[in-house]
């Protein structure tokens, strides 16, 4: 079955064309905001007639360009089109006043990978809270949840929010961006004109794609989201970011990794892991393997590695478990090498008072369980399980799909 994701949707019925008409319409949208044939979202609702005002970008901009983590973009004017494009990811993270004004109607139409730390969710949480106080509108665009409906990790902790973690919601949320926009409305009691254009067709347990439709071709929705595997494996490979592993990035396949690093022996670590938790490794195939980063950690170093493949044969959507698969690796890790330095120090996305691992995490409990030479996998499952069966529940209402 063909799947019409809301850009498509918008784009061919013309009732809902007609409630653009005359009103001043803002896109926010990236490298992956296209429709069925692959034209832009911008060009399409352009050649439709939609009065597009201005575009946002989020991190890595609207054109993708930014390929490293935590750089910035600067707002610019369109050449094409000579409208602003204002940068959700540079001076500001959170529209300002002067951005609001410059539309009636916002429409979101960004890829999400369905994790937490993706900071697209809060960009989505940021526009809403500003549409609110502005009285614009919002209109999410819906796009398919690539992990789809699996609900795993720890929840974020009161008083760890930040621009990779809006609220308390489970690391891997299970929720399309349309979804997690009336969570959040319903969260925050946001009183704002916010509607949905969900797809059409899309089945998000559906073999083989599981949330991502067979037959749609797939755009890096940020640099480093090449392709399926990385956005199932995403939501476990993300925590390399706080760490002093490589997560590949400098390779091809960057975030496909469990780790990388020139002082390690994967192999031994892959065993370690297989004595302490074996189920935890299910639903994918672990392979070891080698890489030479050509830039970012362990640049030019020969790194012995393992690597994920949450894909054809090996794929089992309900069996595997990323960020218990990555929780495992550091384990194995700290077991091996009680004084191996970890963690990584230094600023996150913003944040200095806290170790990176622990602003992705939400919380210091990961790492505290990696670091307590008598906490066990059995420890770490019993805590993250009460979160996930909360958040499900939390969740569930506002199921589209």
């Amino acid at each position: 079955m063909t799947v019409q994701f809301g850009i498509d949707r918008l784009l061919a019925e013309g009732e809902l064309l007609s409630q653009l008409k005359g009103r001043r319409v803002a896109l926010v949208a990236h490298p992956a905001s296209v429709t069925r044939n692959l034209a832009h979202s911008l060009d399409a609702l352009i050649a439709a007639g939609v009065n597009i005002t201005s575009a946002f970008g989020p991190q890595h901009g609207l054109k993708g360009d930014k390929q490293d983590n935590m750089v910035e973009t600067a707002d610019e004017l369109d050449p094409r089109y000579g409208i602003p494009v204002f940068s959700l990811y540079g001076e500001v993270r959170r529209p300002t006043a002067r951005m609001m004004d410059s539309a009636d109607v916002f429409l979101f139409d960004l890829q999400d990978l369905g994790c937490r730390i993706y900071t697209f969710v809060t960009t989505l949480l940021y526009l809403l809270e500003e549409a609110a106080k502005a009285g614009k509108e919002v209109w999410v665009l819906d796009r398919p949840n690539p992990a789809g409906r699996p609900v795993e990790g720890l929840a974020l902790r009161p008083g760890h929010e930040s621009f990779v973690g809006a609220a308390p919601m489970a690391m891997r949320h299970g929720l399309t961006l349309g979804e997690m926009g009336h969570w959040f409305v319903r969260r925050f009691n946001l009183d704002v004109d916010y509607r949905v254009v969900a797809m059409d067709g899309w089945q998000p347990d559906a073999a083989p794609g599981h949330g991502w439709p067979e037959r749609r071709v797939w755009i890096n929705p940020s640099p480093n989201a090449a392709n399926l595997n990385m956005a199932r494996a995403y939501a476990g490979t993300v925590m390399l970011e706080g760490t002093t592993l490589s997560e590949g990035r400098g390779t091809t396949r960057p975030l496909e990794v469990l780790f990388g690093a020139p002082d390690l022996d994967a192999g031994k670590v892959l065993a370690r892991m297989e004595a302490l938790a074996p189920d935890w490794l299910a639903g994918c195939a672990i392979r070891p393997c080698w890489f030479e980063p050509t830039f970012h950690k362990h640049a030019h170093q020969l790194c012995s590695a393992l690597m994920i493949h949450a894909d054809v044969p090996f794929y089992d959507h309900q069996a595997f478990r990323p960020w218990r698969l990555q929780a495992l690796a550091f384990k194995a890790i700290r077991q091996l090498h009680p004084d191996y330095p970890l963690w990584r120090d230094f600023p996150y996305e913003y944040v200095h008072d806290r170790l990176a691992i622990d602003v992705i995490n939400g919380g210091p409990a990961l790492r505290e369980w990696v670091d307590d030479h008598a906490a066990l996998p059995g420890d770490l499952d019993a805590m993250t399980r009460a979160d996930e069966v909360e958040w499900a529940a939390a969740s569930h209402p506002h199921l589209l799909y």
